[in-house]
């Protein structure tokens, strides 16, 4: 079997800079758009930009960490690289389709590969009802947002809010509150993949709130929809001694 042919794309970070130089004088490589496989040379932020970036072409992404946070990425190592690839195994992640409704009438539609979080504009705290699935599940909740994740965003903005960590096989969602107040108990759920929620903003026009897909976001909605969209597949490549998986379930036991 031949060696897929790859391409090297860097974040904006001086050590992503250096790398691919480096690495593009050892290795010969192809544009972006004609290769079999994409390197992405940053953080665990980079390679979202690069998925969304050449999800239309859906190559394989592998990510070597040259960034601050690395959870998505491989270990950062120049050495056999064309070998790396071909051993690495494949996780194919499934985004989270939103559609978010504006008071003006207009509609948005973004892919978050992430989350989904709604956050407050202004001082006061956001009031949201949810419901799932066209049940009302809470009537009312008093916070500064909430989220929708899926596994691979689940150790990312989800666990920062006090969320679950979902293995990437459970085949589960996170809906977790951002600084609940009221229900001041209620921590979240976790939802089967194929949940339809709907966020409603409450007294929109006195409590402002924004919506974010990724990097896509949404100013003074009244309404936001979220599904997982099945009928799109995006495949992370991972060394075999650091699969996503192991990750993980690792970071569910660090102190």
């Amino acid at each position: 079997m031949s060696d897929p042919s790859f391409a090297f794309v860097a974040s904006d970070a001086e050590e992503a800079h250096a790398a691919i130089e480096r690495l593009r004088a050892r290795y010969p490589t192809v544009a972006p758009e004609q290769a079999d496989i994409i390197v992405a040379l940053g953080g665990d932020g980079f390679v979202l930009e690069t998925l969304h970036r050449y999800l239309a072409r859906g190559v394989p992404i592998y990510g070597m960490n040259c960034g601050s946070v690395g959870f998505l990425m491989n270990l950062y190592d120049e050495d056999d690289l064309p070998r790396r690839l071909k051993r690495a195994e494949k996780v194919t992640l499934h985004p989270l389709a939103m559609t978010a409704h504006r008071a003006t009438g207009e509609t948005i539609e973004a892919l978050a590969i992430n989350e989904v979080s709604l956050l407050r504009q202004g001082r006061q705290a956001a009031k949201l009802r949810l419901t799932i699935d066209g049940v009302v599940r809470l009537e009312e909740l008093i916070c500064d947002g909430v989220l929708v994740a899926t596994p691979a965003g689940s150790t990312a903005y989800n666990i920062s809010a006090y969320g679950p960590i979902v293995p990437i096989g459970a085949q589960l969602l996170a809906l977790t509150p951002i600084s609940a107040f009221r229900p001041r108990r209620w921590r979240g759920a976790l939802l089967p993949n194929t949940a339809r929620v709907v966020i409603e903003v409450l007294e929109a026009d006195k409590r402002p709130v924004s919506a974010t897909a990724d990097f896509t976001e949404v100013r003074e909605v009244s309404k936001v929809e979220v599904r997982e969209d099945a009928s799109v597949s995006l495949d992370l490549l991972f060394d075999p001694e650091h699969d996503l998986e192991e990750r993980i379930i690792k970071e569910q036991f660090l102190p």
